[in-house]
């Protein structure tokens, strides 16, 4: 039996035998499969960019508003009413504030004359009195004007308050003036000078591109890179009235999303801008409603310092730039909505934690125009209808689902492998009923005469032909899910259908070739 290994052996050299075949099929074989290799690879690399660096971008932003406003005002002179015309211009109603934001004034009210002495506050439920008893030496209420003296003393009339020490008279409590008296503020424009900058890359640009015209206005469709924005047009977006934010005031949010491509060959740095109402909405309701603050303008008369007290109501422009990619996802059994951020995405949707952010309240009143034939039985206050109507166990999940899916409707991903996190998502985030078995998702989302009533709706000349009738149809049930579910349209521009949602609206709705796009970006 020979040894296993000899000194010889070390020292040994082995290499393989090449044998070279002349033959065109196999050599046509092998740079065939040479080139697939290639062109994958290739396509991979270009589709998904994996060659690119993503950075954060640095931005600033500079505000100018324009507009001239006549306001009519009464004044008291000489103890008979005047009426009195004013002109505002910028310096007038624009007030700076700090960072991206700046104010316009839309309404007022004015104490005039006031200055440092005793008189009686204003008459409320804590300063009402009928003798010195009622009123206490050197107390101070946040809510009042002054520090109280100790003594009673007539207002007006029978009406007798504690007397003060303050800037009198007492600024009286009113109401704001309706109609606004800066009403006409809806006409003034505003022109948003936005720099960024990727210092990584080296790259700075901006949203004023060159040859701009200058009397150009913002319209989402006609001109949307006009940095030009009437203040009207931006309520009417988000589908309020100007001239009824006007009268308390408000905020709004114009939001500036920069998706920027900078390959030399598919190079691409545009800005979209969309327009979100900050506060709260329900002002007959809210304790502090509106969007006011005060500020004064002090002088000198006979050599005693006087001012004039204004109480301004306008609206709060906050100026938000992005320049990351965001999307949302919505789960029916978690009553909040869940924020991703698509850089740090690397695993599947389903499993992305993400920031959870309120659901918006959605407005049904509007729903009474549409065809719908709702009858069901009202649903359990304070709970979802969707929720009631998926309250049942899970049914036995097909050995074909895949692993992250928890209702068991939701079929593999057609993307390319490095992109199919993107579509692993399901309309559940723990085991339950589908929410395609939902009779709401019947109604609102699958509905053939709903869909084609909101086509001719948007578009009255809409030609529904044959060949393209099942595309149209299916992407408005993709925005009449991402609407229902997520509410805020911002949202829903960005929002991700879950797979389930999108297999059952393309089953009602098939391509005639079969093969469908998958998740892209609404940018």
């Amino acid at each position: 039996m020979p040894a296993c290994c000899s000194c010889s052996d070390v020292f040994q050299y082995e290499t393989n035998k090449v044998t070279r075949i002349q033959s065109m099929n196999y050599g046509t074989l092998k740079w065939f499969f040479h080139v697939i290799v290639f062109s994958y690879v290739s396509f991979a690399l270009l589709s998904d960019k994996l060659y690119q660096r993503k950075e954060s971008v640095i931005s600033s932003v500079h505000t100018k508003v324009k507009g001239i406003a006549e306001v009519k005002e009464e004044i008291l002179e000489n103890g008979v009413k005047k009426l009195v015309h004013h002109v505002f211009d910028t310096a007038d109603y624009t007030f700076p504030l700090q960072g991206n934001s700046f104010f316009v004034m839309t309404n007022f009210l004015k104490t005039e004359g006031q200055e440092q002495r005793l008189c009686p506050e204003y008459p409320t439920r804590r300063t009402l009195c009928s003798s010195d008893r009622g009123c206490k030496k050197g107390w101070m209420d946040p809510q009042s004007k002054g520090i109280q003296t100790g003594r009673c003393g007539v207002y007006k009339g029978n009406q007798k308050t504690c007397e003060v020490s303050a800037w009198c008279p007492i600024e009286a409590v009113e109401e704001a003036p309706r109609p606004a008296l800066l009403n006409s503020a809806e006409n003034f424009t505003v022109l948003i000078k936005n720099n960024i900058d990727f210092p990584g890359h080296n790259y700075t640009t901006r949203n004023i591109l060159p040859g701009l015209n200058i009397t150009c206005t913002f319209h989402k469709t006609q001109n949307p890179q006009c940095p030009i924005f009437r203040l009207g047009d931006i309520f009417r977006e988000t589908g309020d009235n100007f001239s009824d934010v006007a009268i308390q005031g408000g905020i709004m949010g114009i939001e500036i999303y920069w998706d920027c491509n900078l390959d030399r060959w598919f190079h691409h740095c545009r800005p979209k801008y969309s327009f979100r109402r900050l506060d709260d909405k329900t002002t007959n309701v809210s304790l502090y409603p509106g969007y006011n603050f005060r500020y004064a303008k002090y002088y000198k008369e006979n050599n005693v310092e006087k001012r004039t007290l204004m109480k301004v109501f306008g609206i709060r422009f906050d100026i938000l730039v992005f320049g990351t990619t965001l999307k949302y996802v919505s789960f029916v059994d978690e009553s909040h909505i869940r924020m991703v951020n698509q850089q740090l995405l690397g695993r599947r949707l389903q499993d992305v934690k993400g920031q959870e952010v309120p659901r918006p309240p959605v407005d049904f009143t509007d729903l009474s125009k549409l065809p719908l034939a709702l009858h069901d039985p009202p649903p359990t206050p304070g709970q979802p209808e969707e929720m009631q109507l998926l309250r049942e166990e899970a049914t036995t999940r097909p050995r074909d689902s895949p692993v992250w899916c928890q209702c068991g409707s939701c079929l593999p991903s057609q993307l390319p492998e490095s992109r199919r996190y993107l579509e692993e998502l399901c309309c559940r985030k723990k085991p339950g009923a589908c929410i395609t078995t939902s009779e709401l998702f019947r109604k609102l989302v699958l509905s053939r005469h709903i869909l084609q009533f909101l086509l001719l709706y948007q578009d009255p000349l809409l030609a529904l032909d044959v060949d393209s009738t099942n595309n149209q149809l299916r992407h408005c049930a993709y925005r009449c899910y991402a609407t229902w579910r997520f509410g805020s349209q911002d949202m829903a521009d960005f929002a991700i259908l879950p797979s389930c949602c999108r297999w059952r609206i393309r089953r009602e709705f098939p391509k005639s070739q079969g093969q469908y796009s998958g998740f892209k970006s609404p940018y």
